[in-house]
């Protein structure tokens, strides 16, 4: 079996896929993309598409390595994401040709379903009460939401308290049968960390995310030392190399995205290192079946998954939703709060290619806002 062509499709809201095909009519699909950047992402598997085409597919492996390290040049979240969907397809297209889903190529499933969590609140937090209730009425036992808007490097008592005030509602509104994630986009600085999370602490967070911004990943030691609250991190880390930095820190939980960190084949030795050092996994997934799929394919066979993060109904998804672009969307029914095991060969998804060639005729642009502070400066998003 040999590789006869690689397509991106951009696709509302945000997302990109990738169709690679093989001269046995065996196609495969992946989801590489950078929120903000799905162009130069595609771009970038146009330029390795020329040293796979008219390869075997199913050496997965030996082209991960060829992708990531056959150029002079290395790294950084274009390069891993193009990658990551590349990769995603090439176990889709193995999965397939050997008529078993990807979890049986990594093992095995370890589980029999995957917890699944909500989005709630949107960037700038509000209403998240009634929305953790909506939620929780839906049957999810866990939602994630964002702590704050933007926040100065050190902010009044008043924004400390608003952060604070918010989760209590959360907490109260939903009782201890239920999970709170609190993400902070970075948003804290390492003094804003160490005044909010102490004062979060009698709300038992599932977890926080992602308090520092990734630059400052050797720093988060500092963090977790200061809290008793589980600290997540990873969704801007691309590769193993990149969570090194933080895996002797303390940290409870690794975040990598499976359309920015190497893919399937990435992730799963990112797990490895994790749970070396008694470290949980939970895939950053704000985007799309796809990749949902191929995240979900590694859950089901990685011993220390905790939760997995899905995107249906999530702020970012206008003019298109998780399950639009899917054949049988009941792949990813929920009941109480999981996702069953994905039965059908590859990914177990089929997508709609219709669909897809039609949203791609109009693609989109999507950009993230540009916060800025009080005084002007630039303020993390």
């Amino acid at each position: 079996m040999k590789i006869t062509a690689l397509t991106t499709y951009l696709v509302a809201p945000r997302w990109c896929f990738l169709k690679i095909e093989t001269d046995e009519g065996i196609t495969g699909w992946g989801e590489p993309v950078l929120e903000g950047r799905a162009h130069t992402v595609a771009a970038a598997v146009d330029e390795l598409a020329d040293y796979l085409v008219g390869k075997d597919p199913m050496s997965i492996e030996a082209h991960w390595q060829m992708l990531t390290k056959g150029g002079f040049y290395r790294g950084g979240p274009i390069l891993s994401s193009a990658v990551a969907g590349i990769d995603q397809a090439l176990w889709d297209i193995t999965g397939k040709a050997l008529g078993v889903p990807v979890w049986q190529l990594l093992g095995g499933a370890v589980r029999d379903r995957v917890r699944v969590y909500s989005w709630i609140g949107g960037d700038r937090p509000d209403d998240v009460a009634r929305a953790a209730v909506e939620r929780k009425e839906q049957g999810f036992t866990a939602i994630k939401m964002n702590g704050s808007a933007e926040l100065e490097l050190i902010d009044t008592p008043r924004a400390t308290r608003g952060i604070v005030d918010r989760v209590a509602a959360v907490r109260e509104a939903t009782g201890d049968d239920f999970d709170i994630a609190v993400d902070f986009h970075g948003r804290l600085s390492i003094p804003m960390a160490r005044r909010v999370l102490p004062l979060l602490e009698p709300y038992l967070p599932f977890f926080v995310e992602e308090p520092l911004v990734p630059e400052c990943s050797s720093q988060i030691g500092e963090i977790t030392r200061a809290t008793s609250i589980p600290i997540a991190t990873g969704e801007r880390l691309y590769s193993r190399w990149d969570f090194n930095v933080v895996l002797d820190q303390g940290i409870a939980v690794v975040q990598p995205d499976l359309s920015h960190a190497g893919g399937i084949s990435e992730v799963r030795r990112i797990a490895a290192l994790a749970e070396a050092r008694d470290i949980a996994l939970a895939p950053h997934c704000p985007l799309g079946p796809i990749a949902l799929a191929a995240s979900l394919q590694v859950g089901f066979a990685t011993p220390n998954l905790l939760i997995q993060e899905q995107s249906l109904g999530i702020h970012y998804n206008t003019g298109s939703d998780l399950l639009d672009y899917l054949v049988d969307p009941t792949v990813f029914a929920y009941h109480d709060g999981y996702v069953d095991l994905l039965q059908a060969p590859g990914l177990g998804i089929q997508i709609d290619e219709a669909a897809v060639t039609r949203a791609a005729e109009q693609g989109h642009r999507w950009r993230n806002p540009i916060w800025h502070r009080k005084d002007g400066s630039f303020a993390e998003w």
